[in-house]
């Protein structure tokens, strides 16, 4: 049902306009809920209670005018609802704009925001006395309608939010009382043809626009610095046209905050945005892709208190000119291309600006050399210089920064020991020194004074914390990040002082031990808990308590044994491979409506059927229980998991069928069933419905019947893995249409998902709101060279068919040519029949071909001699015939990769072709040995065969010996002979 809330007509007052207006609202809730709101307003009315406050609340945003009785205020924003599960949110009204509103003409305050309303009718330019008009977030789109220059009264618009685009109209420029104009995040583009009405809104002093083309307003710059009174502008993703740099027009004397981010300039118009007011006190010019150095044009700009470059692609080195701008707080050009060394940097800085600056970022920069002492930024609070290439330390650099907040040094290429005068820092909330090569023992002295320390980060150096187990430490840190740092053998004692911790990474650290008992008291604000990579041992305990909120959890890599305790259960992450846990899966039943996302059980020693409880935990992305001892069948309510994209179950005894239930996980990458006891038919379902696939591997189970032409629907397919089954049939020949396949390159490295465990970080003002999470790679076991191996990271860039040790008969179809990135193709102990199709020889990236023990006959295809890359051919056990093609690469093979067929001959076998003739000695001429020049000197023959014996094994032996060296010369005798053409 539409709700046009404000339709109506006639004349009426603004009382019985108001009173009909009640009653609309009124029809409508009855409408929606069946039923009248007979006591509206009492507890127990019939109404829905979210819909009955919407009224109240609707009640309460109309005002009058005490003397005249008037209506001056319409409020209908709605009541915003927060809570830490669903965010914001609120119940919008909807519908159109009815003609009634014209009743209230002494309307000075209007507020629509937050709902759902489609149009703004061309008479609201008629509500003459309007003084507020705030319709952002709504559902309003096409152009701004010009009326709204008709409001001279109007002091405030907000349009923000909506879906306007085409061209702002020039009627704006009517508003000369307009103090606030908001045009932001409408959705579209929108155009300004010509800037010029801005400078007639002569009582402007906010401007915010954003999504905007001036490409044709040639004059938006100098419009922007001759508007009177505009103090704050905001443009973000605009796109802008060059300006003239020798055209001269006054700076503004109005503008203090002036923020450009995400626009597009030409690199002429650098300098000029810096000049465009003189009493600028913010300026933030960031993620809008400026290039070059930066103009030295700061000199008379005195009121600059924040600066901020960040995001663009500035070069070379700082202007001194910043190091004159005796109020600036805030100087940030993080993530640009500054090279400079560091201590010439902060010379740079070292007139007034020394004394004033507080927050210093300059992190995801090129900046190298040694950080010299800092002590001559007496008001310094933050420093960023993480992700340079900073090689050192001075050992007075922090001594003396007592009001210092935040220090991040993470990845750069710091040497040396950690400075002992940090643990003077005493207002120190954040220190980050993680990934540098850092080394030495920390002891309590480099912590002594850090009372006010929140977040720990030492990890990836070569550290040795060595405090005593009963060290009371002086801080409660919310974040312990210590990966790869040497704390072992025993268990850290000095973390039992540490009761508030939310994140707690201990892992690769050394810990030979059982955790104590006082360990398991968590913090009930944990959200990260990494334990992994040691060699810590026992049995977690079953604890009673409950997490205010489900944590991460990675115990990976240990020797935990005993069962799985019921509170791991209500985590988001869980990772426990490679442990010794025992016992069933049933904990994970306890809870319902789990928040789990990724659940790694692998490598253990759990058994026993899977519970039926899946349906519980629908937000698992990656399941991972491979390597275990788990029976029976796979239960039918996995098909409830329909954001799983990793399910890998391989290696454990599981039988019976696949479920059918199975196909509603369409959002499966990776599908791994291998070496179980899997039996029926491979169901076709899954190349309809798991259609983003990229790994399918059913390795080693009692599968049979034929293989479904259904799976040539896997268009992302890149491992293809079905050998050691019991499949019979012919090779489905629309193999060409796995399209992955098919293209020599990928576009993925790696198959990989992004998962979040957290959402608050400690930072240096204290709890921000963020995500914190990490990167999933996933990994596939595959038989490469005849070799088991897992790949990971690179996962992607492998493509492969293995299709070996069933029954399939047939021929070879010739589509297979059509695969041109396929890496490996192994058929082999099949009951393949016909001939090796000459179009196997244009997959030019194939490594490996195994087509051994199959009825293969003919001779082998002469294209074959064009796969470059080849370094594993087997051919054996098949009944081939005919000369092996002449070719450096071919007769590379040893004789053992053609053995088996009787019909075959030439190198490298001992057969010789029909043809083939013996060399034969020289007949003697009959006139004797005796002549003069007949024979030469004995060591002329001793140097020739001295000569060939090196050269052979010197060059060709190694070819023959070094696969990668071969290839590289097949390669280049192959570019030569193009050449030749």
């Amino acid at each position: 049902m539409k709700m046009n809330i404000f339709q109506g007509g006639g004349s009426r007052s603004p009382r019985r306009f108001l009173k009909a207006l009640l009653v609309e609202l009124l029809l409508y809730v009855w409408a929606v809920t069946g039923g009248l709101c007979t006591e509206f307003g009492k507890e127990n009315s019939g109404c829905i209670e979210k819909e009955r406050q919407a009224l109240l609340n609707f009640k309460k945003g109309i005002s009058c005018n005490n003397r005249t009785g008037h209506v001056t205020e319409l409020d209908l924003r709605p009541v915003v609802n927060y809570s830490s599960d669903t965010g914001e949110s609120w119940t919008p009204l909807g519908g159109e704009i009815g003609p009634s509103l014209l009743e209230l003409r002494y309307l000075t305050r209007v507020d629509l925001s937050l709902n759902d309303f489609s149009n703004i009718p061309e008479f609201i330019g008629s509500l003459a006395e309007l003084r507020y008009l705030n319709l952002s977030r709504n559902s309003f789109s096409g152009t701004i309608p010009p009326q709204l220059g008709n409001i001279s009264m109007l002091r405030s618009l907000d349009l923000s939010g909506n879906g306007f685009s085409g061209i702002i109209p020039y009627q704006l420029g009517y508003l000369s009382r307009l103090i606030s104009l908001n045009l932001t995040f409408n959705g579209e583009i929108m155009i300004v043809e010509n800037f010029e009405w801005l400078h007639r809104l002569s009582s402007l002093r906010t401007l915010r626009m954003s999504q905007v083309d001036f490409k044709k307003a040639l004059n938006w710059l100098q419009s922007i610095k001759l508007n009177p009174s505009l103090s704050s502008l905001e443009l973000l993703a605009c796109q802008f046209p060059a300006v003239d740099p020798s055209s001269h027009f006054n700076s503004s004397n109005t503008l203090k905050i002036i923020r450009f981010a995400g626009c597009t300039f030409h690199n002429s118009t650098f300098p000029l945005l810096i000049n465009i007011s003189g009493n600028t006190i913010d300026l933030r010019l960031f993620d809008n892709q400026l290039k070059g150095t930066i103009p030295d044009s700061f000199g008379n700009m005195g009121s600059l208190e924040h600066v901020d470059f960040s995001r663009n692609q500035i070069v070379g080195a700082i202007t001194k000119s910043l190091g004159n701008l005796c109020n600036l707080k805030t100087l940030d050009f993080s993530e640009n291309g500054l090279s400079e060394p560091v201590h010439q940097l902060l010379q740079s800085l070292n007139g007034c600006t020394k004394n004033s600056l507080e927050v210093l970022r300059l992190n995801d920069n090129q900046l190298n050399g040694f950080l010299p002492d800092m002590t001559g930024f007496p008001s310094l609070r933050e420093l960023h210089l993480a992700d340079n290439h900073l090689e050192g330390l001075s050992p007075d650099s922090f001594g003396r920064l007592s009001q210092l907040f935040y220090l991040l040094l993470a990845r750069n290429k710091l040497t040396g020991s950690l400075p002992i005068g940090i643990g003077q820092m005493s207002s120190l909330r954040v220190l980050d020194v993680s990934s540098n090569n850092l080394n030495g023992v920390i002891s309590e002295v480099h912590l002594l004074n850090l009372s006010k320390l929140l977040l720990l980060d030492l990890s990836f150096n070569s550290l040795d914390l060595n405090f005593s187990s009963d060290w009371a430490s002086p801080f409660q840190l919310d974040s312990v990040i210590l990966r790869s740092c040497k704390l072992g053998p025993q268990f850290p004692g000095w973390l039992r002082g540490q009761t508030n911790f939310s994140h707690l990474d201990i892992s690769s650290s050394q810990i030979s031990d059982v955790i104590p008992s006082w360990f398991w008291n968590f913090p009930s604000n944990l959200k990260y808990l990494n334990l992994s990579f040691n060699n810590i041992g026992g049995k977690v305990p079953n604890l009673s308590f409950k997490f205010d909120s489900s944590p991460g959890v990675d115990m990976s890599s240990n020797l935990f044994h005993g069962p799985i305790p019921e509170f791991l259960a209500n985590t988001t992450v869980l990772n426990l491979s490679g442990n010794k846990f025992s016992g069933s899966l049933s904990f994970l039943c306890t809870v319902k409506d789990s928040l789990l996302s990724y659940l790694d059980l692998s490598n253990n020693l759990l058994s026993g059927n899977l519970p039926d409880c899946w349906m519980n935990l629908k937000r698992l992305a990656v399941l991972n229980l491979e390597k275990n001892h788990f029976s029976g069948v796979i239960p039918s309510s996995m098909g409830f998991l329909e954001q799983v994209q990793s399910l890998r179950l391989r290696n454990n005894s599981f039988s019976g069928k696949v479920p059918s239930s199975l196909r509603n996980c369409m959002e499966l990458e990776l599908l791994d069933l291998g070496e179980n006891k899997l039996y029926g038919i491979i169901s076709p379902w899954i190349g309809e419905n798991l259609t983003s696939l990229i790994v399918l591997r059913l390795r080693s189970n009692k599968f049979y019947g034929e293989i479904p032409p259904t799976l040539c629907y896997l268009g992302s397919l890149q491992i293809l893995d079905l050998s050691v089954n019991n499949i019979s049939g012919s090779i489905p020949s629309c193999l060409n249409k796995l399209t992955a396949m098919t293209q020599d390159k990928s576009s993925n490295v790696g198959i990989w998902y992004y998962y979040y465990y957290s959402d608050t970080y400690v930072d240096g003002s204290g709890v921000a709101v963020l995500k914190y999470g990490a990167d999933y790679f996933d990994y596939a076991s595959v038989v490469w060279k005849g070799v088991e191996h897992e790949y990971g990271k690179t996962l992607g860039l492998l493509k492969l068919i293995d299709l070996s040790s069933n029954k399939l008969d047939g021929e070879i179809p010739k589509e297979v040519g059509r695969l041109l990135g396929l890496i490996t193709l192994n058929l082999s102990r099949n009951l393949l029949t016909g001939s090796i199709p000459w179009e196997i020889g244009q997959l030019k990236f194939l490594e490996s071909l195994d087509l051994s023990s199959n009825n293969l006959f003919g001779e082998i295809p002469s294209s074959l001699a064009d796969l470059f890359y080849l370094s594993v051919l087997n051919l054996t056990n098949n009944n081939l015939s005919g000369r092996i093609p002449s070719s450096t690469q071919l007769q590379s093979f040893n004789a053992s990769s053609y053995m088996g067929n009787p019909g075959l001959c030439g190198v490298p076998l001992t057969n010789k072709c029909p043809g083939d003739e013996t060399v034969k000695p020289p007949e003697s001429d009959g006139r004797g040995s005796n002549i003069e020049g007949d024979k030469e000197p004995l060591w002329f023959y001793l140097g020739t065969a001295i000569g060939f014996t090196t050269g052979f094994w010197g060059v060709l032996g190694t070819l023959m010996i070094n696969p990668s060296w071969r290839r590289k010369y097949f390669q280049f005798l192959s570019n030569l002979e193009d050449c030749i053409r």
